[in-house]
């Protein structure tokens, strides 16, 4: 088999970073981590290719060298996906898609020809399964949770790196919080899945040899999911490798702002290579924090709370929502005047939106999601 994975093209916003991309002769800030991820799972004597949109165009010589495209895209990318689809469509070509668009709203892409949804450790080996013996099926879907220590080291020989300002990998899926506007829990779940200590030396072992060195993102949407495993198992693995290896990354996740509440967590981390974080605040109004469910940010001094993580060692960007029903008319000044007193970094103000979602019933449509954790997803 020719299989061509496709990454569709973010369009311009605050997160795509095409204001400053330029200035660091870099393409995109990230590559498709959960193509590449797919990538190690095919069969190894198929030949793979990989088109990120992001990075370059896709050609039809690019469409007419596969015998399948797989298309993986979040909802952010529709517009993109769409073309991608439409262009496979004109050319005969097979298009098999996955990802949290498509997993969202299977219903509206029935004219691709293989949706394989939800998490591809499970439903990809069925697909495959059933390819090979002639039967596959137009949608493949599951209930369960996949088990991440079956998760296989990504192919990130399938990169042009110096394309990239950073690199890629995920530990954990899922986030113990259940925030009203982020469909994380949706996708993944509540329970943190872990890989272990080893699958993730493993992946560093892999970038390392590979000859990168600078800037590595943990996509997880709340890396202190677990803070006991990070604690016990994790971040001491990760601090041997570096120490023994000179130090060659340099770290940044997501996670939520009760890290200020361990001051060792923060130590390891630091002590690990990690220094920045990105922080979902969201809003500095109380009220509109319990309308959303944003528990975990209520009765604490966020400001307080973000020094803390700064004098740890960490730099703090961070996220925020505007449009929430509790929101005060002078909710813009009171944002304003928060970044500025905080010294956050990098703050990206957005507004509340609420797509629909294939699994919420009707009552709860109103539930959104931030593009940030979605563009984080696979």
């Amino acid at each position: 088999m020719n299989i061509l994975l496709v990454y569709p093209k973010y369009p311009t916003t605050f997160w795509s970073f095409t204001y400053a991309l330029k200035f660091i002769s870099k393409k995109a800030s990230l590559p498709p981590l959960g193509l590449m991820t797919i990538a190690a799972m095919l069969p190894t004597d198929w030949q793979v290719r990989l088109v990120d949109k992001n990075v370059r165009s896709l050609s039809d010589h690019d469409l007419l060298w596969a015998d399948y495209v797989f298309l993986s895209a979040m909802t952010i990318q529709r517009k993109s996906a769409e073309s991608v689809i439409n262009r496979c469509k004109a050319l005969g070509v097979k298009i098999i898609a996955g990802g949290p668009l498509f997993t969202s709203v299977p219903d509206e892409f029935n004219h691709v020809d293989h949706l394989v949804l939800n998490e591809a450790e499970i439903t990809l080996p069925l697909f495959l399964e059933d390819m090979k013996h002639g039967r596959a099926r137009h949608v493949y879907t599951s209930s369960h949770w996949a088990n991440l220590t079956a998760t296989p080291v990504p192919r990130f020989d399938l990169l042009d790196k110096k394309k990239y300002a950073s690199m890629n990998i995920q530990y954990s899926r899922g986030c113990p919080f259940d925030c009203d506007f982020c469909n994380i829990t949706v996708l993944y779940g509540r329970v943190p899945r872990t890989k272990n200590a080893d699958q993730l030396i493993a992946e560093l072992q892999a970038l390392y040899s590979s000859g990168w060195r600078g800037s590595l993102f943990i996509v997880d949407d709340n890396f202190i999911g677990n803070k006991g495993k990070l604690k016990k198992e994790i971040l001491p693995a990760i601090i041997t490798w570096m120490q023994e290896r000179k130090h060659p990354f340099n770290f940044y996740t997501e996670v939520s702002i009760n890290i200020a509440d361990d001051e060792e967590l923060m130590q390891l981390m630091v002590k690990a290579g990690f220094d920045q974080v990105f922080v979902g605040i969201e809003s500095p109004n109380e009220d509109s924090l319990a309308e959303c469910s944003k528990l975990q940010n209520r009765n604490r001094d966020l400001i307080a709370s973000v020094r803390k993580i700064q004098r740890a060692g960490l730099e703090v960007q961070a996220g925020f929502i505007v449009g929430f029903d509790k929101d005060p008319a002078f909710i813009f000044e009171r944002l304003i005047g928060f970044i500025q007193e905080s010294g956050i970094a990098t703050a990206m103000v957005g507004l509340l939106n609420a797509p629909w979602h294939e699994t919420l019933p009707p009552h709860e449509a109103g539930r959104a999601d931030c593009e940030f954790s979605d563009r984080r997803q696979y």
